[in-house]
């Protein structure tokens, strides 16, 4: 099967080299890697040419947010099996395509994902936090618990039944997203027990507590959205775990 790995990126220059290197070194034979640029202003494009050896598709020009371009980036892919991996964002070793992929082996399974390390920017091999998946059920979305968005691969006809992101959101839009595929749809999905991607520190959703606060109003709105009943409660408690993590990390 193929699996088509999107890369969203604005003005990205100095984190996209590794995200091209990392999907470059990938064993999977069949990889169409698409890179969505909102308009760069910066050598995004140019070091996209210099290190995307298996990119495919490159596609420019100026968006509503990260949302519209992961959209731009399902409309382009072919692959049966369609991933996101954005600028920054690497696999943690050549193989970690592979071993989701043999997820798919069995045509009940429409999901798969893994867990994934936060990392220092500065420091890419220091660890920060590690985001487990393992736990990750349905009913747990209504708390604010779900699959880490860059490991999780689903299927294309995930996303012919579930629809597309809502661009709507501007933080909390895979999260929606996965109430549809999860929640509502009970998309089958398989975990595997390996830490397969890291993502530096910084990014849309972990940039304090700014940041926490404007994600929770946004899966509150989620939840409202997709008849899912859950409470402003539920969903803050999901803060001190992720604290927890962070301290029991040492970072």
């Amino acid at each position: 099967m193929r699996v088509s790995i999107v890369t969203a990126v604005l003005n990205g220059a100095d984190a996209i080299a590794r995200t091209m290197e990392s999907v470059a070194s990938q064993d999977y034979p069949s990889i169409e890697h698409i890179v969505i640029d909102g308009a760069s202003r910066d050598a995004t494009l140019e070091t996209v040419r210099r290190h995307g050896r298996r990119v495919a598709v490159v596609q420019s020009g100026r968006d509503g947010g990260v949302y519209e371009a992961f959209n731009k980036g399902l409309r382009a892919a072919s692959g049966e099996v369609i991933a996101f991996l954005n600028a920054g964002d690497t696999y943690v070793h050549p193989g970690a395509v592979s071993r989701l992929m043999r997820e798919f082996e069995d045509p009940n399974v429409g999901a798969a994902f893994a867990d994934l390390d936060i990392t220092d920017p500065v420091q890419p091999e220091r660890v920060l936090r590690r985001y487990r998946s393992g736990g990750f059920a349905p009913r747990r979305l209504a708390a604010g618990f779900m699959p880490a968005h860059p490991t999780l691969f689903m299927r294309r006809e995930v996303y012919a039944c579930a629809g597309r992101y809502d661009e709507s959101f501007r933080i909390a839009g895979d999260y929606e997203l996965c109430l549809r595929v999860f929640a509502r749809q009970h998309t089958p999905f398989r975990h595997v027990n390996e830490v397969l991607v890291r993502m530096p520190s910084g990014g849309m959703s972990n940039r304090g507590l700014a940041s926490a606060l404007t994600i929770t109003r946004e899966m509150h709105r989620a939840c409202l959205q997709n008849g899912i009943e859950t409470s402003w409660f539920k969903l803050l408690l999901r803060l001190p775990v992720k604290s927890l993590s962070r301290f029991m990390r040492g970072g």
